[in-house]
């Protein structure tokens, strides 16, 4: 997600450049981030690395997601369809019962809607736009495709748990849904667990993946109150997951290294009112991060890191 979108702040002045070949990773929230690894330049395969967190089982990585667009449709944004709120059949395993729900940031036809998008929406703190069209590698790879790539792949991993797994969009619709739109349906779902992925457009040269937490809300339609802490531990357990797995580093240009950042500016998480955090998996405008991004492979163990992350939030 570009820090250029109606969502989004400027973004922080840079951290200090890692060295040129590893960085020494503190343990800087309790809990999950106490194992971070050593992070390579190149892109390390990252691990299991025995954290002691639950582990997914990670299917072989499936091909890169190109959803088809959907016709036009003026108006206000679509309602979802069954596609994007059903879940197939979950088996039976330890999230049995359990609900999850992946919120793919963006939709592959919002550069179409545009009178639609720029819609302003209630926000609880103030009115902001419907939803941006994300952004995008330099090579044009959009930050759409890879958000529902990796929900696509998550929702396997997940299901092979138990869980009951909603997608609040599944390329399914012309454009959206809204960000209240998005929070909506994972209140509605009662969802015990939702994540909402994205990947950031920041400057050329800034790196790492972070994970957003909601602040403490209460104004208009919003009341975060009951949500932050278990979001919190949400984030922890996801950031912890998805460093081991991935091998990935935290942002070194927000989060002061911890790969964890709060925000009271964003709709999707004001008006939630289960626990929801929202994933930042690297920097598109980057070429080292974009090169892992456009990785099919390494998609996949950021599928696993996140789906393990839920899976040991929801196990506690």
């Amino acid at each position: 997600m570009s820090y250029a979108g109606p969502d989004f702040e400027p973004p922080q002045p840079r951290r200090p450049r890692r060295g040129p070949l590893t960085v020494a990773l503190a343990a800087l929230v309790p809990g999950a981030l106490l194992g971070w690894l050593v992070y390579e330049t190149a892109g390390g395969s990252g691990n299991d690395g025995g954290s002691g967190q639950a582990t997914v089982r990670s299917s072989p990585p499936a091909a890169s997601s190109a959803p088809s667009d959907d016709a036009k449709e003026p108006g206000a944004s679509p309602k979802p369809t069954d596609t994007s709120s059903a879940s197939a059949p979950a088996a039976s395993g330890p999230l049995k019962g359990k609900v999850v729900v992946i919120d793919p940031g963006h939709n592959p036809g919002n550069f179409r809607h545009a009178s639609e998008i720029n819609r302003k929406v209630d926000i609880g703190t103030n009115r902001k736009e419907c939803d941006t069209t994300g952004t995008s590698t330099n090579d044009g790879y959009t930050e759409a495709k890879f958000t529902l790539d990796v929900a696509h792949r998550m929702r396997t991993l997940l299901q092979e748990q138990g869980a009951t797994v909603k997608l609040t969009q599944d390329g399914d619709r012309p454009f959206g849904p809204c960000v209240d739109e998005r929070a909506r349906i994972g209140n509605e779902a009662k969802a015990d667990a939702v994540v909402s992925v994205h990947a950031d457009g920041s400057g050329a040269g800034n790196r790492g993946f972070h994970v957003i937490l909601p602040g403490a809300v209460k104004a208009g339609a919003a009341d975060t109150r009951a949500i932050v802490g278990p979001s919190r531990d949400l984030g922890e357990r996801v950031a912890g997951r998805f460093v081991a797995v991935t091998g990935s580093a935290p942002s070194d240009y927000v989060g002061d290294g911890s790969g964890l950042v709060t925000r009271k500016d964003l709709g999707g998480l004001n008006l939630s009112t289960v626990p929801k955090v929202f994933i930042e998996c690297g920097n598109m405008r980057d070429s080292k991060d974009a090169a892992l991004l456009t990785s099919g492979a390494w998609r996949q163990k950021a599928a696993q890191g996140i789906s393990e992350g839920i899976v040991s939030f929801l196990r506690g």
